[in-house]
Formats: structure tokens, C-alpha cells, sequence
């Protein structure tokens, strides 16, 4: 009787690999360029509308930073957690992951609520009457809310693809890592009884130049 033995394809082996590096790419595009078009997003104009002020119209208007400071905050951890996820393994690193998903996950929530919030407005149509109780009048957005949504979806792609197949990314090299071993300290380089300089730093050190022993 004669026994076969299965022999893996080495295209089997290969596709995780080529998984986790495009989807190390790919975490890598998404995240920073969500963390950057809602960074970007809260420091344009969100919404617009008047007031009335002595009889007339008076035009305002009001940032993403003035809506709401959620997708900027969010934004800035999203980047945070991006580089932290190379610093991290196993449990450490889906922790992080997760941290980057909700990140995402909360910009893409607070901008789209942001688009229909006219509070901003309303407190400076107050500061602009002198009247506490006046409120913003044909109010509008633009597209700038959706925008800073579409950041965070990105955000949030980039923290699934960390779930998915952060296992398989690369890590933080070892040897940057203090383990409590001592590291080996270099021989001493043999005196050169022909330097003076030499013999100087061994007796230094306690060092008995001509090689006989501890000065």
C-alpha cells in the first residue's frame, strides 16, 4: 500500500501574507486620509443662516470647531491608535484596533448630527441681538459636515481591516524592546605598550598595563 503525502500549494502559503500586506496598505491609506479630510473638515464653514439685528439681516456663520470639537478629538486618537497598533501584539493590538474602529465610528455619527445642528448659530444670533431667547433664522449647511462623515467612515474601514488581519501584520522589532538582559559589554582593546595614551587610560581603569594583572 503506498501513502500519499499532501504537499501545501505554494500559493496557499503565500496568501496570507499578501492578505496582511494589502491590508496593512490599505488600514494605513484609510486611516490617515480619514484622520486628515475630518481634521481638514472641522476648520471649514458647517453651517449658515441670520439673524435679525436693528431691523435687518445679519449673516452668520459657524465652523465644524464650533458644532461640535467630537471629530477632531476622535480624529487626532484615530491617528494615535494607528502607530500604536505596530507597538502592540495579540490582545494588545485588537484592543487598539477596536479603539480605532469606534474612533471612526463616532466621527462618522457626530458630523452627520452636526449637519442638522444649529446651536452654534443660535448662541451667536444671541451674542448678536443682545437678546438671550433669538434664534438663527433660514438656517442651511454645507458639505463640509459630510465630508468630515466620510473621513470617519474611512477611520472606521481602516480600524475593521486591523480586526480582521492585524494578526498578521508586522510588529515593533525585538531589539527594541528592554527584556531586563543584561547586554554583553565589550572586550577591552589590548594596550599598545608603543602609546603612551593607552597605557594612561588602562592604569585608569585599574588596569595593570604590561598585562600582569588588576593594577
Amino acid at each position: 500500500m503506498e501513502y500519499v503525502t499532501a504537499v501545501p500549494h505554494p500559493r496557499s502559503e503565500a496568501a496570507p501574507a499578501g492578505s496582511g500586506r494589502r491590508s496593512l496598505a490599505l488600514a494605513l491609506l484609510f486611516g490617515a486620509l480619514g484622520s486628515a479630510v475630518t481634521l481638514l473638515s472641522t476648520r471649514q464653514r458647517w453651517s449658515e443662516g441670520t439673524a435679525t439685528v436693528a431691523g435687518g439681516a445679519f449673516p452668520l456663520t459657524a465652523r465644524g470647531s464650533d458644532v461640535t470639537g467630537v471629530p477632531a478629538a476622535l480624529a487626532i486618537a484615530a491617528l494615535a491608535a494607528l502607530v500604536a497598533v505596530f507597538a502592540v501584539r495579540k490582545a494588545g493590538r485588537f484592543t487598539v484596533s477596536a479603539l480605532l474602529a469606534l474612533s471612526g465610528a463616532g466621527i462618522l455619527t457626530a458630523a452627520l448630527l452636526g449637519a442638522s445642528d444649529g446651536s452654534a448659530l443660535d448662541e451667536q444670533a444671541a451674542r448678536a441681538s443682545g437678546d438671550t431667547s433669538a434664534t438663527v433664522a433660514s438656517f442651511s449647511h454645507t458639505a463640509w459636515p459630510y465630508a468630515a462623515a466620510a473621513g470617519g467612515a474611512l477611520i472606521l474601514l481602516a480600524g475593521l481591516l486591523a480586526l480582521r488581519y492585524g494578526r498578521l501584520w508586522p510588529a515593533m522589532s525585538g531589539r527594541y524592546e528592554r527584556d531586563g538582559t543584561p547586554r554583553p559589554r565589550r572586550a577591552a582593546r589590548p594596550v599598545d605598550p608603543d602609546r603612551p595614551e593607552d597605557m594612561w587610560k588602562a592604569l585608569d581603569r585599574g588596569e595593570d598595563p604590561t598585562g600582569a594583572g588588576p593594577a
